[in-house]
């Protein structure tokens, strides 16, 4: 699934759906949704044709060329437009990419691999900077690479497990959302408003309590591209983004409590930013350019942070500042060409099949199991090859 909102990327999107399409393990379809801009929607739909409605289904499925683009039908912003997107797509997995973004061949080939074990509930990816510039700006830490959406210095290699994953490049199962709801409006972005976030983490803690079962994991050869523009290389958006942060950490641990919110934070702030620092005095010492640059902004942007996490933490103790809301989810649509009672019967069967499994103590879920989202539908199970028949 691809979120997009402005035609200012237009070939940005375009080259996006063009990386789904050019995938190793074909998307069983490609979802463009459109938030709340009638030009762009009406271009894309022109551009697109019929998205594939039209078509055979099994060519499009076998093939993955299947685009549908749709308007965002909730509030305008990001998680809105996901939700639309959730709601309309018949995959088992749904994987989101960012709309400024282009994913390697093998990008959903290495999210459906990890879906093999039923306990995943869901797999991120690593998100590689392309800076407008071609350079990164010498004194931008690494160990702040999330500001402008990418994988940061501190995350752990290989796949492992972690609390969230980061939205730009990550995959759901459907039952997680089934579980948990659909991503918190009010929390994340909503076009060119300021830069807040943490829609993905306060959902990845929302689904660890309602699963406290699942896996949530990020695999590093999931690998997608993202551009950074050049007003985002200026230490004015970086401060300014540092800043969202705290604020949208401070909306999250309002919902979920400081001790979830902040759990990894803590390791963050107390180990992977102090050695960034001292990796900057080291290198200033040795007369290497930017070392005294990036210690600096690794303090600017932990006083940035720090910041709007008061802000953000006084207002809501006094009862004002944004609100958000947790969507709950329509149930999924029925497959293309299947009966309309077909996709709600195919989830009361799941449903029940689950509640035998908890009746009999099995102690997890053994059934079936996705700007910014291309879906992968599959169904997996141990010891064997993920089988698609879903949506992207």
């Amino acid at each position: 699934m691809i979120c997009v909102y402005t035609e200012d990327r237009w070939g940005d999107i375009l080259a996006a759906v063009d990386s789904v399409r050019a995938q190793s393990l074909p998307a069983h379809e490609t979802l463009l949704v459109v938030d709340h801009n009638a030009g762009l929607l009406r271009r894309l739909t022109d551009h697109y044709g019929d998205g594939g409605a039209g078509a055979d289904p099994e060519t499009t499925a076998a093939t993955g060329q299947g685009v549908r683009v749709l308007a965002n039908a909730g509030p305008r912003g990001l998680s809105s437009g996901r939700n639309t997107g959730i709601a309309a797509s018949h995959g088992e997995v749904i994987a989101f990419l960012d709309d400024d973004a282009v994913a390697e061949r093998d990008w959903l080939h290495h999210f459906a691999a990890a879906y093999t074990d039923p306990r995943v509930m869901a797999v991120g990816g690593r998100t590689v900077p392309v800076w407008a510039s071609r350079r990164r700006p010498v004194w931008f830490p690494e160990e702040f690479d999330w500001v402008v959406g990418c994988t940061y210095r501190g995350l752990p290699p290989g796949r492992v497990r972690v609390r969230n994953v980061l939205g730009g490049n990550a995959s759901f199962r459907r039952e997680a959302f089934d579980a948990a709801g659909g991503f918190a409006s009010g929390i994340g972005r909503d076009g060119d408003k300021r830069p807040l976030g943490c829609e993905e983490t306060e959902l990845c803690i929302r689904l660890a309590r309602a699963r406290p079962d699942a896996l949530l994991l990020i695999d590093d050869r999931a690998v997608i591209h993202h551009k950074v523009p050049a007003a985002r290389e200026r230490f004015a958006y970086f401060r300014s983004r540092a800043y969202a942060e705290g604020l949208s950490k401070a909306l999250v641990t309002r919902s979920v409590g400081a001790q979830a919110g902040l759990s990894t934070e803590r390791r963050y702030t107390t180990r992977v930013l102090p050695a960034g620092i001292a990796r900057g005095l080291r290198d200033a010492l040795l007369g290497r350019a930017g070392g005294a640059g990036r210690a600096g902004a690794i303090v600017a942007g932990v006083a940035a942070a720090a910041g709007g996490y008061a802000v953000g933490t006084a207002r809501a103790r006094r009862g004002g500042g944004p609100r958000f809301s947790i969507a709950t989810l329509p149930e999924r649509p029925p497959p293309p060409g299947g009966r309309p009672d077909e996709g709600r019967s195919a989830e009361r069967g799941r449903e029940a099949e689950q509640e035998a499994r908890r009746d009999r103590g099995a102690g997890q879920d053994g059934g079936t199991g996705g700007g910014r989202e291309a879906g992968l539908g599959q169904e997996a199970g141990p010891g064997r090859e993920a089988r698609r028949e879903g949506a992207a």
